[in-house]
Parts: structure tokens; C-alpha cells; sequence
């Protein structure tokens, strides 16, 4: 059985729509990353699985229970990790760990999950004097506290620096290896393509997209493609080169209109071995989930809407 099942889910606010008839799974011992745009559905879906909100129809099951009929069973197996707030502004990490832990039959060490999440240094600083990415490993150590068999965890490296990041990614690859079931939603697409074990795209409030990262991201005839260099090669140049029928740049990534044949690669390799040229991130007949996600939404992550906002430029042969 799913750890998480969601059947024909739809919830409303008066005449608005929220969520359409969704239904998708999650299973123990994966990640299970639901995206989707602003307003696109996933908190009304969150709220209804952790027994906050009952749906308007359709069913969701955690761990075998009803969220809203079944709290009290379903509060003792779960974690969950708010995007912010939920805590005392002038309650100690020692101390918040202490009185979640207290919720629990038989909750981890408090010390040993301050650790955990690397805030060992800072147990008795209040919440509200920790910077952002503090604030948010001390919210996941609340959400693990209880030993949890599903951990809701919402944008869990939202203002979270390089190193806690990383740490934050490893203590959830820990959580899969424990065989806990996590569902979490990112806007970081290159976090979530690289946790992922099931990736579930929501617009509008019905699924667009699920499946596993491979299944969703793997073309069938390639058509293009992409890496990264140092910005302003000579476009045109490098499209005659290859026989691509158009070159794009948006500064320090190419994306090349032509087949990625071993012989296309190969000619890109000595084209830019002859103008000494290093390249990197080369990706060749499988597109990135922000593709997808923009071509299923019609938008873009955050980071890649940055990312993407300096005029692209074009260049080729006909």
C-alpha cells in the first residue's frame, strides 16, 4: 500500500476551483516532488493530506487513515515542515525541539537532532534573532522530531545557504534510506530533478505531469542540444561548424538546433578545442525539467526566469 494516496481530489472555495480531480501516490522509501506554479493547487493538496482542510470530493490516505476523519492516528506519523512560521518568535532551538518532542511516544534525542541539522551552536538562540536558513533547519528538525513515516516538507532550502543546502538534501536521501515516505514541493527545479524518485506537476489545479524523473524528462528523437561556456562565441560560426539550422545564446549557454549525433558532438568537441575553448553541463537528447515544467505550465522556476532575462541572442545559417 502508498504511504500517500490521493483519489479524484478536488477541493473549492465557493466558485473557485482549487484543485480539479487530482489523484496520485506516494510510496515509503522515495521522494515524491509535487510542482506546479503559484495558485496551481499544491497547498489546498498539502492542507487535505496533513488533515487541515477536508476535501470538497474525492479521498486522500495517509498511512492508511483519513487526515481529517483520523487525526489523531495520522498526527502520530507524520512530519511536517511550514515554508515559515509555526513557531515562537522567542523560543530556543533546545528548547522547541523539547516541546515538539514531548508531542511523541518515543521521539529522537533533542541534542542529536540539533546536531543533525548542524544548529548545536546556536540551541539557545531565540527563533527570531537565527538568519533564514537556521530558521528553516531548526522547522525540518521539528518536522523529524517524532520519527515520522511521512514527512511533508514545503520548500525545505527556501533561503537556505550553499553549505545547509546540502545538508538539508542529505538528511532527506538519510529519511529515503530509513524508508520514510517524503513529499515535498520545491521552485527549485534543479533540487528537485536531482532528489526526486517521483516528480507530480500540478497547473490549474489538475496533474499535467507524474511519473519518475527518467520517464518525464527522456525524449524520444532528439532534435537539440545545449552547454555551457564562456558568453559571446561566434554564433554563427559555430552553427556552419555543427549544420545547425539556428544557434541561441542566453549568455553562457547555447542551445544548438541540430541532432545530437556522436558525429555532431564530435565536430562540437573539435570546434571548440580549435578556439580553446572549455565547455561544461553538456546536455545531448534529454531535456531539463524546466523545459518541461515551462512547456507544461507556461512558465518558468524563479531561478530560471533570472536566469533567462538578459535578450537572447541568435545566430546560424540557413
Amino acid at each position: 500500500m502508498p504511504a500517500v494516496e490521493v483519489d479524484s481530489l478536488a477541493v473549492r472555495y465557493g466558485d473557485v476551483v482549487a484543485v480539479d480531480g487530482i489523484s496520485f501516490v506516494a510510496e515509503a522509501a522515495a521522494v515524491t516532488v509535487v510542482l506546479g506554479p503559484n495558485g496551481a493547487g499544491k497547498t489546498s493538496t498539502l492542507e487535505c493530506l496533513e488533515g487541515f482542510r477536508r476535501p470538497s470530493s474525492g479521498t486522500v490516505r495517509v498511512c492508511g487513515f483519513d487526515p481529517a476523519r483520523d487525526h489523531t492516528e495520522v498526527v502520530r506519523r507524520i512530519g511536517v515542515m511550514l515554508q515559515d512560521g509555526g513557531v515562537y518568535t522567542g523560543i530556543r532551538p533546545h528548547e522547541a525541539i523539547r516541546l515538539f518532542a514531548s508531542y511523541y511516544d518515543d521521539p529522537l534525542d533533542s541534542e542529536e537532532l540539533l546536531s543533525m541539522v548542524g544548529l548545536e551552536h546556536r540551541r539557545s538562540s531565540s527563533w527570531r534573532s537565527l538568519s533564514g536558513g537556521e530558521q528553516q533547519r531548526l522547522s525540518l528538525a521539528l518536522a523529524l522530531v517524532g520519527r515520522p513515516s511521512v514527512a511533508f516538507l514545503d520548500e525545505p532550502t527556501a533561503g537556505v545557504d550553499l553549505q545547509g543546502k546540502q545538508l538539508i538534501r542529505s538528511l532527506i536521501q538519510d529519511l529515503r534510506r530509513d524508508g520514510v515516505a517524503i513529499v515535498l514541493t520545491t521552485h527549485d527545479l534543479e533540487e528537485a530533478e536531482m532528489l526526486a524518485d517521483r516528480i507530480v506537476i500540478i497547473d490549474r489545479g489538475k496533474v499535467v505531469a507524474d511519473g519518475t524523473p527518467h520517464d518525464l524528462l527522456a525524449t524520444g528523437e532528439p532534435e537539440d542540444f545545449e552547454f555551457r561556456a564562456v558568453a559571446g562565441l561566434d554564433m554563427a560560426q559555430l552553427g556552419e561548424a555543427l549544420g545547425a539550422t539556428s544557434v541561441e545564446e542566453s549568455p553562457g549557454v547555447y542551445r544548438i538546433m541540430a541532432r545530437p549525433t556522436p558525429d555532431g558532438v564530435a565536430r562540437l568537441a573539435s570546434w571548440l578545442a580549435t578556439h580553446d575553448v572549455l565547455v561544461g553541463d553538456l546536455r545531448a537528447g534529454r531535456q531539463r525539467l524546466d523545459d518541461l515544467f515551462a512547456r507544461l505550465t507556461g512558465e518558468r522556476s524563479p531561478g530560471e526566469t533570472q536566469r533567462s532575462q538578459p535578450a537572447r541572442r541568435r545566430g546560424g545559417h540557413s
